[in-house]
Order: structure tokens, then sequence, then C-alpha cells
């Protein structure tokens, strides 16, 4: 049995580490999908607290494309730092390749979550909100699914005389599909 005071330890790490990561990942997604951060203040407030640790980095690890390598790097080295201090609390260790996989699986599955999650907020959104009003939140969410909504729209259309869409529901089955096999692949390798 562990003790109380390593559990509660084990927690805040988790947390603090957890939330960093997934500050970096709407970063990394939202330059992935080419949303514009100048506009909104939330978004500026995200680059500012993501901002520090990549500077140091981006002046030696460069982007490809629209793909911004040193926010993967990381999160991969934050989590791997995250697992590593939990492990050593509980007594355990891993391997380094083991770590590097687990902690692979974990950044793919909180970027599948985070989609999921997304979509869900979105949906929401749309049923509470007039078409007409200007919710930043809303655009942000938009400009992050719409890509991933579009495809599963090309490949089922609504249905004749409704003004149903099954997009959602489509992508985030495919993405729970995904995460069962691809996280639970790595996790079974870890």
């Amino acid at each position: 049995m562990i003790n109380p005071f390593i559990q509660v330890l084990i927690f805040l790490i988790n947390t603090v580490f957890d939330i960093y990561i997934l500050l970096l990942m709407l970063r990394f997604l939202l330059t992935l999908m080419k949303v514009g951060f100048r506009n909104d203040p939330v978004l500026q407030l995200l680059l500012k607290l993501t901002n520090p640790p990549l500077q140091l980095l981006y002046s030696f690890i460069p982007g490809w494309k629209n793909i911004d390598i040193s926010a993967i790097i990381l999160m991969l080295i934050l989590k791997m730092v995250e697992w590593t201090l939990v492990k050593s609390l509980w007594g355990k260790a891993l391997s380094l390749s083991g770590l590097f996989i687990l902690s692979t699986a974990n950044i793919i599955s909180l970027m599948i979550y985070v989609f999921i999650f997304s979509i869900f907020i979105q949906v929401i959104l749309e049923w509470v909100t007039p078409r007409d009003s200007y919710n930043p939140i809303s655009n942000i969410l938009y400009y992050l699914n719409e890509p991933l909504l579009r495809s599963a729209r090309d490949w089922i259309k609504p249905l004749q005389g409704y003004s149903i869409d099954f997009s959602p529901l489509i992508v985030t089955m495919g993405l729970y599909i995904t995460n069962i096999l691809v996280v639970g692949f790595l996790l079974q390798l870890a």
C-alpha cells in the first residue's frame, strides 16, 4: 500500500505536468490546423504560457511545414519526466524504450481526446448559441475540428430532407477506434 503523502505527491506531479502538456497540445493542434493566434485573447494567453520553453527549442529545432516539431519534442520530454518521477515514487523503473513508448502512447491518446472533447463542446455550443452570434470559442473549435468533420461529411452525406449532420458522430467513433487500436498497441509494447 502506498503512503498517502506519496499519493498526494503523485497526484500533484500528474496534474501540473498534464495541464502544461495539454496547453502544449492545444498550441500544437491549433498551429497544425492554421488557426490564427493574433486576434483572440485566449489564444494570446496560450502563446504566453507556452512560449518560454518553446522559444529555447525553436533556436535549434526547426519546424517542418505546419508541424511544430519543438512542441512534440517538449511534450514527449515532459511526459517522460512525469513518468520517471511517478515511477520512482512507486519504487518502480522503466527502460528508456518503454518510457518513450509509454509517453508516445499518452501523447497520442491526449491528442485524440482533445479532438473528441472539442467536437463534443462544438456540438453543444451549436445547439445553444444562435448562428449569427459571435463566439470566439466557437470559432476556435470550428477551425480545429472542421478538417476532420469536412472529411466525414464528404464521406457520408446528410439525410435528404433533414438537416442532421452525422459527421461529429462518425469522427468521434473513428477517433475512439483509433485510440483503442493505436494506443492499445503502443501500451502493449511498453
